[in-house]
């Protein structure tokens, strides 16, 4: 218990409030904002193993809009709202009267009378995710001043086209608690780092959200990729310039293995190169299947070029002692049991096989973190009166 008092005073010492604040890039909060964030991720984890509700909600729905395919941050989420006290309402677009023409700003509102917080996942169209999530913010505000919600739900980021900051936080608290402290991650070297695939398209999010984030805690981020297969160039230059400010460093480079030398941790990721994400969005958007089809077949076949871009034994003996952590957002392609050739060797990723399902176990306290600093102004507060209505979670 003392634990989690302490965790409350490091709260309290940030003196600084997320209340009715979105959560869509993490670039867009400074860093006490950031650790905000983290220290509530990991009180209300502490909490949990302690059997300690942390229900604060008496009614409310947490409403989540996946326009893409997830199981972990799906489930991340319904844990999240059920932790808390909300219930999760999925929106399912094929049952509501979007196919029938009905606009952005009506469904925002109208999903939003009872809502508290509305995670959205919408990674497919290159553009338009974090677009989507700005118009349902603008429409969720303009609701709210008319009149017509008595309370104006936040939005969470489930993941976009530029960034998935409830994977990157989770991963910055797994590496945190790995190393001992925010401190103890200065200096690190990260390599994150593409990987073959015997798939295209994967979004460019998530190395996007890591090279950015890193960057801001003085770490030494190491991206590589086969030429061709740049990211978002805007992101790239956020990842530079928070390297340059922040005492870290950034370097690209065209090699796994240059990357992984002296690496304290290695992200091995397979991601569509910036440019075929470009086009794959204007084939969807066009409904071009023909075009999807031969673009399909071409980048299949150039990413054939690079299998031996593969995390592997012989790469990991590269990394500092040999024994650098493996991360990955998972379902990480596992050459001989997901697929014939892929990101990681079946030895290598049953190493850390462990490692990763804790690292996607922070996810679902990070969500909740974030739905709690939006609805509350005062965390200390809040947490400090969670912790002394000494109400069980489970009943013994």
């Amino acid at each position: 218990m003392d634990n989690i008092r302490q965790l409350i005073q490091q709260i309290e010492s940030l003196k600084t409030s997320l209340h009715q604040k979105d959560f869509l890039l993490t670039w867009e909060k400074n860093r006490n904002e950031l650790e905000l964030v983290l220290h509530v991720a990991e009180t209300l984890r502490l909490m949990y193993e302690k059997n300690i509700s942390t229900r604060c909600f008496d009614s409310g729905l947490a409403v989540s809009q996946f326009r893409d395919n997830s199981t972990r941050t799906r489930f991340s989420f319904a844990f999240a709202a059920n932790l808390l006290g909300l219930e999760v309402q999925d929106m399912d677009e094929e049952k509501s009267q979007i196919s029938h023409g009905e606009t952005v700003r009506e469904t925002a509102n109208m999903i939003s009378f009872m809502t508290e917080i509305i995670g959205i996942r919408d990674d497919i169209f290159l553009g338009a995710g974090h677009t989507y999530m700005k118009e349902v913010a603008d429409s969720l505000d303009d609701g709210y001043q008319h009149g017509v919600l008595q309370q104006r739900p936040g939005i969470v980021n489930l993941q976009c086209d530029m960034d998935h900051p409830t994977q990157s936080m989770a991963d910055l608290l797994h590496l945190k608690n790995t190393f001992g402290s925010f401190e103890n991650l200065k200096g690190k070297k990260i390599a994150m780092t593409w990987a073959y695939s015997p798939s295209y398209g994967k979004p460019l999010s998530v190395p996007q959200g890591i090279i950015s984030l890193m960057t801001r805690f003085g770490m030494d981020v190491s991206l590589a990729y086969p030429e061709g297969y740049g990211l978002i160039p805007e992101v790239v230059d956020i990842a530079q310039n928070n390297a340059n400010t922040h005492g870290g460093s950034f370097e690209i480079v065209n090699s796994m293995e240059e990357a992984f030398k002296d690496a304290d941790i290695v992200y091995p990721k397979s991601w569509a190169p910036f440019h075929v994400m470009e086009k794959r969005t204007q084939l969807l958007q066009h409904g071009e299947k023909e075009g999807l089809k031969s673009l399909e077949k071409e980048c299949l076949v150039n990413n054939a070029r690079f299998k031996n871009w593969e995390c592997d034994a012989e790469k990991m003996k590269q990394t500092k002692r040999g024994e650098a952590l493996y991360m990955h957002c998972l379902p990480a392609d596992i050459t001989g049991v997901s697929c014939a050739q892929g990101e990681v060797s079946a030895d290598v990723f049953e190493k850390y096989r462990i490692a990763t399902y804790k690292e996607a176990g922070y996810k679902p306290y990070v969500i909740a973190a974030m739905m709690l600093t939006n609805r509350f102004h005062d965390m200390p507060d809040l947490l400090n009166k969670i912790m002394d209505r000494k109400r069980e979670r489970i009943m013994f």
